[in-house]
């Protein structure tokens, strides 16, 4: 009986174990500073000790996932300056990805760089996130947390990220008296920041893009194990969303359809490469439609042999 009683109680603990330590995030975190000289190496060490604990054990949302539900992302710094002892300036770049059902296969969901990133670092001090105080590295990397989120839960359901990326904008309102750059509206060029991002995320103009990452996903590659030639239907069909959204132009530059474009156009040029002529033609008028940077990519679908 005792032995029945010490049994549950290690279930128990260990249960709980798990529940407490199931926080959301598998990221990744590189630091590269070669191009900064004469500079206390150890520092850059401790840097990505510290946000790499930062990302993946604060609890950034009320939801309760397993292990195995934890959201793969990866994030890369560029260290390009040192501005003085505590203070640094150079990218970050966002990678984040999703398991597709069914299969082993990981599709890229975000890759992006965002250039204007600058912040202080003291080493030894505690990174801490307080949705209402505005801090050069942990609004950063807060901002791309709840981002990542956003689109990650974009993917499961329709407009499944709201809660998240209104999260993001109101560290973004948080930050627009920052000296750093990235936050404000005419920070960057083209609109490429941190400030449009978000705005063009919430924008009801920019809900076909989202709806897109839904029906791309549910109705299209979580069934490509099983109904390949449906789910491939359905992927042109959702790519229609972006279309509709590219011709109405809510703004000049579209920084949200880009940044998603950019992360499929690799994925959707192997997928549709091997797909029915009338298929190829279909697809690639499309995409070279809504993402006409990258049309002589696009084209060679029609080429590639099945």
């Amino acid at each position: 009986m005792v032995y029945r009683i010490k049994y549950y109680l290690i279930l128990f603990l260990t249960l709980m174990h798990g529940i407490i330590h199931a926080q959301e995030l598998n990221c990744n975190i590189q630091i590269s500073a070669q191009r900064i000289q004469g500079s206390n190496r150890q520092i850059f060490e401790s840097m990505q000790k510290d946000l790499f604990e930062f990302m993946n054990n604060t609890v950034w949302t009320n939801h309760v996932l397993n292990y195995a539900e934890r959201i793969d992302c990866n994030i890369l710094i560029n260290l390009t300056d040192q501005l003085s002892a505590d203070e640094f300036k150079g990218t970050i770049q966002i990678q984040l990805s999703r398991p597709v059902f069914n299969t082993t296969y990981n599709s890229t969901i975000l890759n992006f760089i965002d250039n204007n990133f600058q912040f202080q670092y003291v080493e030894f001090q505690p990174l801490v996130f307080d949705p209402n105080t505005y801090s050069s590295l942990v609004s950063v990397l807060s901002y791309y947390t709840y981002m990542i989120l956003g689109f990650d839960y974009d993917t499961f359901a329709p407009m499944g990220g709201t809660e998240f990326f209104q999260l993001a904008e109101k560290i973004v309102t948080n930050a627009q008296n920052a000296p750093e750059p990235g936050w404000k509206p005419y920070d960057g060029s083209r609109n490429r920041n941190r400030y449009w991002l978000v705005k063009n995320v919430l924008d009801n103009e920019y809900e076909g893009v989202r709806q897109f990452m839904y029906d791309y996903y549910i109705n299209g590659f979580d069934k490509m194990e099983s109904k390949t030639p449906e789910a491939r239907t359905s992927m042109v069909e959702s790519l229609k969303l972006i279309q509709d959204v590219y011709r109405k132009k809510p703004d000049p530059f579209m920084y949200l359809v880009q940044v998603i474009m950019d992360a499929k156009s690799d994925e959707l040029i192997n997928v549709y490469s091997s797909a029915f002529p009338e298929e190829k033609s279909r697809v690639v008028e499309i995409l070279t439609e809504i993402d006409p940077a990258n049309k002589a990519k696009y084209e060679k679908i029609n080429s590639a042999n099945p």
